[in-house]
């Protein structure tokens, strides 16, 4: 008998996963009749997301209530109509069976490690293995840039960095990573163009090592990230108290004073600003999540969440 090598890998997981992990999700999944593969699905939309509605948040990323995509749907070639995950399996089946579409030729239960976060591991900034998946703390160091194609790039620097020093910390060097949100995340890039220099974080994603002209490039690609302390404030030039107009500079060193008053300060003020981000966990939208991230609504987290739906 000849046996091929594919699978042994994923196989030789499932037979020791029991041992070493205890969260565990279900999957739906409902096959097409053999002589319609690679012809379009016939799916009622409408039935998707009047079943997802009914099964959340036990059943969830069977949609993308934003975009108005049919999660669950795939769109390669193959056998499976649609797929329906969720923390309970009589649960996956009710929403899978309320779906309106072409006929299902057979289906079946599985047991799986979706929606876990089993990729992810503690890691440190400057200490990340190329192609593994992290957790890891850090502090904005660059104010987010969106850059071509739509991607939104920022650069974290790792706890033991001292931003406040003056150094300059290059993308890259050790020092700090390149976290990035790429455009299939929608919405998701919005939250990371909120971030700014000195805001605390916990970033979670794949690592990956680019070499380029300056040497090798640290890039994590976001799947979600808490926002632990956020900077309220932002230096500003004083005003008077007397007539409430913006002071000048008395030059080098010697701070501000009023023109018109003679007021003086002894430098700049801290001004309360605004902030479209609150404390807590944020994600990438349903339609971006990779199988195996977990969706904040499964809970377990150590911060508020902001759950995408």
């Amino acid at each position: 008998v000849v046996y091929k090598r594919q699978g042994r890998i994923g196989a030789l997981a499932a037979v020791g996963a029991p041992a070493a992990f205890g969260d565990w999700t279900f999957e739906r999944i409902s096959y097409r009749e053999l002589d319609r593969c690679g012809t379009p699905r016939e799916v009622d939309a409408e039935s998707v997301f009047a079943a997802a509605d009914a099964g959340y948040p036990t059943v969830w990323d069977t949609v993308d209530r934003e975009t108005g995509a049919a999660v669950c749907v795939p769109n390669a070639p193959g056998p499976i109509l649609h797929g329906i995950r969720g923390d309970d399996p009589a649960a996956c089946r009710a929403v899978a069976a309320d779906i309106e579409g072409e006929r299902v030729d057979r289906a079946a239960t599985f047991l799986t490690n979706q929606g876990t976060d089993a990729h992810l591991a503690p890691g440190r900034i400057g200490e990340l293995r190329d192609g593994a998946g992290y957790r890891v703390a850090g502090k904005v160091a660059s104010a987010p840039e969106t850059k071509q194609g739509g991607h939104v790039h920022v650069e974290v620097a790792g706890d033991r960095d001292t931003l406040d020093s003056g150094d300059s910390l290059r993308v890259g060097s050790g020092d700090s990573l390149r976290a990035v949100a790429f455009a299939p995340t929608g919405r998701f890039r919005d939250r990371v163009r909120a971030l700014r220099p000195g805001d605390r974080v916990t970033l979670c994603g794949e690592h990956e090592v680019r070499n380029d002209a300056d040497g090798p490039e640290s890039t994590l690609k976001l799947e979600k990230f808490a926002v632990r302390d956020l900077v309220r404030t932002a230096p500003a030039v004083p005003t008077c108290p007397d007539c409430g107009r913006s002071m000048s500079s008395a030059g080098k060193g010697q701070g501000y004073r009023c023109r018109d008053c003679g007021t003086s300060a002894p430098g700049k003020v801290a001004e309360p600003i605004d902030r479209d981000l609150e404390a807590g966990w944020y994600e990438v939208p349903p339609s971006a999540r990779r199988h195996v991230a977990k969706p904040l609504v499964r809970g377990g987290f150590d911060a508020p969440t902001h759950p995408e739906r």
